[in-house]
């Protein structure tokens, strides 16, 4: 199948049936997750994958008791860094320089610009910055589990505070941003599941300027 394809298979499920994904193919959404692009190549986000029943449950209540928490086999928490600091951007270039065999400082001019950027800006601005950053990861995420036939239910509807708390978010320079549910659905009992999927006409969804 092509990935439109796949797109047009998937569905934010609504009831899933506690099947549990197989290991290689959680990793494989992962890594699309990983290989996403970011702002300056910052990869200013982190994955938390949860298969511990125990902590879905206790996820569950702070999720305004959606079943998918439970009844998923695996949770993606997709979590930005709470502020840019000078070191974390310094870590990112040094990697870089690293990795592609440049010498030490090869992208001073572009970094202490990049970080003058940032160095006026408020936490919040930070934040909401590497927020926007994870949600290219995400949505790469979405599609691999697409590719996968795996369900996928994303969520936003959580409080951020206290699954931040729960998970030990603040210890990590971390806050959540959004968590994707992952699992099979549950056919007899999903109302969603034979719905048809509803999209803006691509008519009204492309503005053609050419």
């Amino acid at each position: 199948m092509s990935l439109v394809e796949d797109l047009q298979w998937r569905y934010a499920t609504k009831k899933m049936n506690g099947q549990a994904v197989a290991q290689e193919k959680i990793d494989y959404i992962v890594e699309a997750a990983r290989l996403a692009p970011t702002s300056s190549g910052l990869h200013p986000f982190r994955i938390i994958e949860i298969s511990n029943p125990e902590l879905k449950a206790k996820i569950q209540p702070v999720a305004y008791n959606q079943s998918q928490i439970v009844d998923a086999s695996h949770l993606l928490v997709f979590a930005a860094y709470d502020e840019y600091t000078k070191e974390r951007v310094d870590a990112v270039f040094a990697q870089q320089e690293v990795e592609r065999g440049l010498p030490a400082g090869f992208a001073n001019d572009y970094k202490n610009m990049l970080w003058g950027s940032f160095e006026k800006q408020s936490k919040d601005q930070h934040f909401q910055h590497a927020a926007r950053q994870a949600y290219i990861g995400f949505g790469l995420a979405i599609a691999a589990a697409a590719e996968l036939h795996i369900d996928a239910t994303p969520m936003e509807g959580f409080v951020n505070d206290e699954v931040d708390a729960l998970l030990g978010l603040d210890k990590l320079g971390l806050k959540s941003v959004t968590i994707l549910a992952l699992g099979y659905r549950d056919v007899e009992n999903d109302w969603l599941v034979n719905m048809k999927k509803v999209r803006i006409p691509k008519e009204d969804f492309v503005i053609n300027l050419s």
